[in-house]
């Protein structure tokens, strides 16, 4: 795992036996690992940027070096607060696997698909809906 790449996860692709039915207590408690562990990575870098903004957070009598510095801690910020965000949608996820709803559509009730919500452990939507979605979008966007 990259230090850097709060998105890059490590894991051994889901392996389906014969007859096993899809969302598996086997299935589901694979992506509770990976939600967990992107979590875990999420958090790791929540207190490395404490540490930094706690450690960092000197005043520089250049006004160059002052605006560089907080330009520096507003985009740090800024990547925390999405992150912020992308840790309730993992602990949304973890909510709907511990309730055996996750891996389903919200829109359609379809199966999401295991490699899918592999690749977007947060995903709510088959890739049908949130194409629709997606084109739904451009076309507001145009008007």
């Amino acid at each position: 795992m990259s230090e850097t790449n709060t998105t890059e996860l490590i894991f051994t692709p889901y392996q389906i036996s014969e007859a096993e039915e899809y969302m598996s207590e086997a299935q589901l408690e694979h992506f509770r690992q990976i939600l967990w562990q992107w979590k875990k990575k999420l958090m790791a870098e929540v207190d490395r940027t404490m540490h930094h903004l706690q450690d960092d957070a000197v005043h520089f009598p250049d006004p160059n070096d002052c605006a560089t510095l907080e330009e520096e801690f507003s985009i740090e910020l800024r990547t925390r607060d999405r992150e912020r965000k992308l840790t309730q949608k993992i602990d949304m996820a973890i909510r709907t696997i511990d309730s055996k709803e996750y891996g389903f559509c919200i829109n359609c009730g379809a199966e999401i698909g295991l490699r899918r919500l592999e690749a977007r452990p947060t995903a709510t939507q088959c890739i049908d809906c949130k194409t629709q979605d997606e084109i739904r979008e451009k076309q507001r966007a145009m008007r």
